[in-house]
């Protein structure tokens, strides 16, 4: 079996959820590669390399500097043909779900999305996704090769094999014409201080029991003493209390911090797919039937506007 990984990269490093999938292709075996693409991207090859793939294949042309997604179809129609892989994958985001499309579009191939694991049945690849409102979960297949699939933000952790240094090999790709009819003008970046919530180890997660959109002060302060990062339930986004982009939940993001923090929040399903993953869980809520606490792994039943400050004090107590 033949994987290749979409290697997407911004800023000069690679990106997280990448990683991860490189690394859950690596842990099935077979012959699995990664592919950058991009301008001046050679060294971000070695650097993907400790995470299980055997080579790097890298299109590396000033033609793709801009992170279009139409350039990066031909690129990957270019690098499937050349290694002859039957399966590729890609970590979740607005641009790898772009090319994932036009790709399977341009090889007429089926695409599964909203993965959430792999597994092998017989050699062939066999995909898991959530389904009925993340309820259960499904086995999903393809009926033909190269199959195409987009993996859910959060499902897997980068994790280096600490194997021998994959081989790098270069392939030259030239956009076709109507690939370069779009062009960027302008990239704008969200002023943001602290982690991500998709790189945070701690992350502290606000719902409607905030009572309010000031309420989160209290998250923040509590995020900013662990040194972590806040996240939201859908009905506060929804709200307008937070924005989208720290939306956890079957309709947001997957999260797998070390420490998962519930200010307020009752635990519906569509919550808890998003951050049933963490390494521990604590959630604090004055109803003590919130569902939540079913699959808590420490519950306080309380005040959150007195317990969060207090805890947020002696955080900063503990660490001076």
């Amino acid at each position: 079996m033949t994987t290749l990984v979409f290697l997407e990269h911004h800023e000069g490093a690679i990106q997280k959820g990448s990683l991860g999938v490189l690394s859950r292709a690596a842990a099935l075996g077979g012959d699995v590669a990664g592919v950058v693409v991009g301008s001046g991207v050679a060294d971000l090859a070695a650097s993907a390399g400790s995470y299980g793939a055997s080579t790097i294949y890298v299109v590396d042309d000033p033609a793709f500097e801009s992170p279009l997604p139409q350039p990066r179809v031909d690129a990957l129609e270019a690098v499937v043909s050349h290694s002859g892989a039957e399966n590729v994958l890609f970590g979740a985001s607005v641009l790898a779900a772009d090319v994932a499309a036009g790709l399977a579009a341009r090889l007429d191939a089926g695409l599964n999305w909203d993965v959430t694991d792999f597994s092998l049945d017989g050699g062939a690849l066999v995909a898991k996704r959530p389904a009925l409102g993340d309820t259960v979960l499904v086995d999903v297949g393809w009926t033909s090769t190269p199959r195409l699939a987009l993996v859910r933000s959060g499902a897997f952790d980068p994790v280096e094999t600490g194997g021998a240094a994959a081989s790098v090999e270069s392939v030259a790709v030239t956009p076709q014409d109507f690939s370069t009819a779009a062009r960027m003008v302008e990239q704008a970046h969200e002023e943001t201080s602290g982690p991500s919530i998709e790189d945070a180890e701690v992350i502290v997660a606000g719902g409607r029991g905030l009572g309010s959109p000031d309420g989160f002060k209290l998250a923040e302060d509590l995020a900013a003493a662990l040194g972590g990062a806040v996240a939201a339930t859908r009905a506060v986004v929804d709200a307008g209390w937070y924005p989208y982009a720290a939306q956890v939940g079957q309709t947001g993001k997957s999260v797998s911090p070390k420490l998962y923090i519930a200010l307020g929040i009752s635990g519906a399903i569509q919550h808890k797919v998003g951050m049933q993953n963490s390494g521990a869980i604590v959630a604090i809520n004055k109803d003590a039937n919130a569902p939540i606490f079913d699959f808590a792994d420490f519950g306080v039943v309380g005040d959150l506007n007195q317990i969060a400050p207090k805890l947020a004090e002696l955080v900063r107590a503990r660490k001076a």
